[in-house]
């Protein structure tokens, strides 16, 4: 059975409360979101037949920071030239909209959500715990709304905000889940969780830390690296 986490709590991702035991050998972390409806009356169809406000897009990124054993992004890629456009951070520790999968084939993003529309996962990254190198001691999930605040868009004016761990064999493991409250307004950025070694095995931490920021570089450069 899944266990619904709080805000700082910490599980082992192998092993379940009733001692039940998760195939790691790939998981896929699931990120989900709804933008809040304006005026209460719902979006889409139905908000413009009574004369709402038509839902607006938010495009949310999923970002996951691959750290060594200082708590660091080590490599951090190459600036590459890819259909005429000017690449940074490509092929390193960080995988992004820009750089899907990480060079060695242990991590990877599924795709790029660009309105958050439909039910579930808005976006999955799978990662190959079991395999991982062990020069990669923890993970860090976060998700960054691009354009965020030249939009006026922020974590305030989305709900339903999750992360999930699932296992190789469809067992969801952990779920945590956000509530948008006042207190995420101007917050365009938020750092949801992280994946660590300990004891021979992965722990998931729930985080729930939001940032101003709408840029994930920025949120690199202040503590991830060297």
């Amino acid at each position: 059975m899944a266990i619904n986490l709080v805000k700082g709590q910490t599980i082992d991702l192998r092993k379940g409360e009733r001692g039940e035991t998760y195939d790691l050998s790939q998981v896929t972390i699931g990120l989900g979101w709804d933008v809040r409806k304006k005026n209460g009356i719902g979006g889409g169809f139905l908000s413009k037949l009574l004369g709402g406000e038509e839902e607006e897009e938010y495009d949310l990124d999923a970002i996951a920071f691959l750290l060594d054993g200082n708590g660091k992004v080590a490599n951090l890629g190459r600036t590459a030239d890819i259909n005429g456009r000017s690449i940074g951070l490509y092929e390193g520790d960080i995988i992004y909209f820009n750089s899907m999968r990480h060079p060695t084939g242990q991590i990877w993003l599924t795709g790029d959500n660009r309105t958050g529309a439909g039910e579930g996962d808005d976006e999955q990254i799978i990662v190959r715990l079991d395999s991982l190198d062990q020069r990669y001691q923890k993970i860090v999930f976060l998700v960054a709304i691009y354009h965020g605040r030249q939009q006026h868009q922020h974590f305030g004016m989305v709900e339903n905000a999750f992360i999930r761990a699932v296992d190789h064999q469809g067992h969801e493991i952990a779920k945590f889940n956000l509530s948008g409250d006042a207190t995420y307004n101007g917050m365009c950025s938020m750092i949801f969780a992280e994946v660590y070694r300990k004891d021979g095995t992965w722990k998931f931490r729930a985080i729930g830390e939001p940032h101003q920021t709408d840029s994930f570089v920025d949120l690199l450069k202040a503590g991830y690296t060297y």
